[in-house]
């Protein structure tokens, strides 16, 4: 989940997001700007690293929960940053945040939203995780890897200019055009953050039921991410991104993730 910087720090598109207006399941897609759809991060080739050393939780206290988030962290950098600058961008690293109650304050971007597990805020750079009780309690759940990872792939839509591109959707086109954007736009963090769990994947040294439960729903993906509020309609179908997971955790890069050029059937 994002906070669209164009849209909820106005207020402007709150009705928006939110308002569940149902979407047309026509098979092509709209015509999007090249650097939505031809974006060079989709010929970067695989990430940066693959192997990821997860810190042992034993304890479940707030600060073995942060221990494990920020190396979780720093394999993200490593991963992300020679690809975004094989892409001709400028890689910078995100800011990293916990909050321990929803309704926080989170800098410019207003207050942390109920019924969020993460949020990235693309003015600030900045990546907010909610680290409540149960996640304190299990914080190596393969679920909330990937909802770290998602966020993370915000902040690399961020950087190669995909997120600007689709905030100036939401903020001018009309309803049923913004809800796509932000839909497309979240399915591609999906599988941005699949394509990074996939190239670790080995070294994570889990079963792969781990990873075939995620995608079966025994976690809830739209839930996972915090997207009670806005549902299908701004993160798209169970099916939908149970798609982009497995196609970015097959890829192990970017190449898989071209949601924008994708037929409205694959993103509804």
């Amino acid at each position: 989940m994002r906070i669209p910087r164009l849209a909820l720090m106005a207020g402007a598109l709150v009705g928006v997001l939110f308002a569940g207006t149902a979407h047309a399941a026509t098979s092509s897609a709209p015509s999007y700007k090249p650097v939505l759809t031809k974006n060079k991060l989709y010929k970067s080739g695989k990430l940066g690293i693959s192997v990821c050393e997860e810190p042992e939780v034993t304890s479940g206290t707030v600060d073995e929960a942060k221990i494990y988030f920020e190396a979780v962290m720093e394999c993200l950098d490593k991963a992300w940053s020679p690809v975004v600058k094989k892409a001709g961008y400028r890689f910078t690293k995100t800011k990293f945040t916990v909050v321990t109650k929803e309704g926080t304050k989170i800098g410019t971007c207003g207050r942390f939203p109920w019924g969020a597990q993460a949020v990235y805020c693309p003015k600030e750079k900045a990546m907010y995780f909610l680290l409540s009780d149960n996640v304190i309690e299990e914080p190596t759940d393969l679920a909330l890897m990937q909802v770290l990872a998602h966020e993370y792939g915000h902040h690399i839509q961020q950087l190669t200019g995909i997120l600007k591109a689709t905030d100036v959707i939401i903020a001018k086109d009309s309803e049923s055009r913004a809800l796509e954007a932000l839909r497309r736009s979240e399915l591609q963090a999906q599988c941005l953050s699949a394509a990074f769990v996939g190239r670790v994947w080995n070294s994570l040294g889990r079963p792969d039921t781990d990873w075939s439960i995620l995608l079966k729903g025994h976690h809830n993906v739209v839930a996972a991410l915090g997207a009670r509020s806005g549902s299908e309609e701004t993160h798209g179908s169970h099916a939908s991104n149970k798609l982009w997971l497995e196609r970015g955790f097959k890829a192990q890069s970017a190449s898989a993730c071209n949601t924008f050029s994708a037929p409205k059937s694959k993103v509804h």
